[in-house]
C-alpha cells in the first residue's frame, strides 16, 4: 500500500483521503491552519480546530507535529491531519503519491510534480506531463471524475449546480477578510436574513429559508471573497452530513488511477 499526502480539507480533500485510506493506504491530510472551509459536516475540517473529528465512521486526529505523522501512520488508529509546513510533512512521510486537492478557482497552481514519484492535480489550472503527472476532472458533467493523462482539466465555470431551484443565491461569502465568528451549527435551520455569523463588525445572514449545509468554522480568519455560508433550501438536515457525489467521484477517478 501506499504513502500519500492529500492538500485540501475541504469535503472533496477529505472524501479522497477517506476513500484511499479504506482501501489500506496510510493518508495524512495537509492544510493551512485553522482552514476557512465551509462544508465541515461533509469533511475533515473540523479536526484542524478541534483536533479530532469524524466523517462517515472514521476518526481524524490532529498531529500535534509533522515528527508525529509516522508514528500515527504505524498506529492507524486515526486517520491524522496536519497543518505543520507541508515542507516538513513532505520530509517526515516522504510519500509515494501526492495530491492537491485545493482546487485553484482563482489562482493558477504551484507546481505539484516531483513532490512525489506520483502526483496528482485536481481540477482548474492543472497540466497533465507539465505541472503535474496525472490531472482529474472535478467539473460536474459526464467527465467529473476523469482521469486525465495528457492536458489539462476544464477552466472553472464560475456556476454552481442548482439545488432545490436555488444557484449562486444559496451562498454568501465575505465581504471582508476578518474574523468569522457564529453560534450557528451545520445543520441548523435558518430563515432568510437571520443573522448567522459575523465577520469582525459586519453581520452575515441567511440568503434564503433552509438548513445550513455549509458554514466556516468559528474563529476562522477568512480573505475578503472567500465563501463562508451555504444554505440548502431542501430542508433536510441529513444532507449536510457525510458524503456528497461529486466528492466520492473524484474519489473514485483518483481510484482508478492509482490501482
Amino acid at each position: 500500500m501506499a504513502r500519500v499526502i492529500v492538500s485540501g480539507a475541504s469535503d472533496i480533500g477529505s472524501t479522497v483521503a477517506l476513500r484511499l485510506r479504506a482501501l489500506g493506504h496510510a493518508v495524512v491530510l495537509h492544510d493551512a491552519p485553522r482552514p476557512p472551509h465551509p462544508r465541515r459536516g461533509m469533511a475533515f475540517t473540523d479536526a484542524f480546530f478541534e483536533k479530532t473529528c469524524v466523517l462517515e465512521g472514521v476518526l481524524a486526529k490532529r498531529a500535534s507535529g509533522a515528527a508525529n505523522l509516522g508514528r500515527m501512520l504505524a498506529c492507524g488508529g486515526a486517520l491524522p491531519v496536519t497543518d505543520a509546513p507541508l515542507a516538513e510533512v513532505l520530509d517526515a512521510v516522504a510519500p509515494d503519491i501526492f495530491i492537491d486537492a485545493c482546487l485553484h478557482k482563482h489562482r493558477a497552481p504551484d507546481p505539484v510534480r516531483g513532490l512525489a514519484p506520483l502526483a496528482i492535480g485536481l481540477g482548474p489550472g492543472f497540466v497533465a506531463g507539465d505541472n503535474a503527472d496525472l490531472v482529474v476532472e472535478t467539473a460536474w458533467g459526464e467527465s467529473l471524475g476523469k482521469v486525465i493523462r495528457n492536458g489539462s482539466a476544464l477552466d472553472y465555470a464560475g456556476e454552481p449546480r442548482p439545488i432545490g431551484g436555488h444557484g449562486r443565491d444559496r451562498y454568501v461569502y465575505a465581504g471582508r477578510a476578518g474574523t468569522f465568528r457564529t453560534e450557528c451549527a451545520i445543520g441548523d435551520r435558518v430563515c432568510e436574513g437571520d443573522e448567522v455569523a459575523r465577520i469582525d463588525e459586519m453581520v452575515v445572514v441567511a440568503p434564503l429559508a433552509g438548513i445550513l449545509r455549509g458554514l466556516t468554522h468559528d474563529g476562522a480568519s477568512v480573505a475578503a471573497g472567500a465563501k463562508v455560508l451555504e444554505v440548502d433550501p431542501r430542508g433536510d438536515p441529513a444532507r449536510a452530513f457525510g458524503v456528497g457525489e461529486r466528492p466520492d467521484r473524484i474519489a473514485a477517478g483518483i481510484i482508478g488511477a492509482i490501482s
